[in-house]
């Protein structure tokens, strides 16, 4: 093969690897902003109570 057919598979594998990492961190801030918000909404419910 070309050195450029090889050099554009390389800068495709790159941004895809980029790519699936971005959506792997957002869906990981995605669940702790979402147990964090159910953290302080059981906190202020249960401050409410007493």
């Amino acid at each position: 093969m070309p050195n450029t057919v090889i050099a554009s598979l390389c800068i495709v594998l790159i941004v895809a690897s980029s790519c699936a990492n971005t959506a792997h961190g957002f869906r990981e801030d995605s669940a702790q902003t979402g147990h964090a918000v159910d953290r302080a909404t059981h906190r202020v419910l249960g401050a409410g109570a007493q």
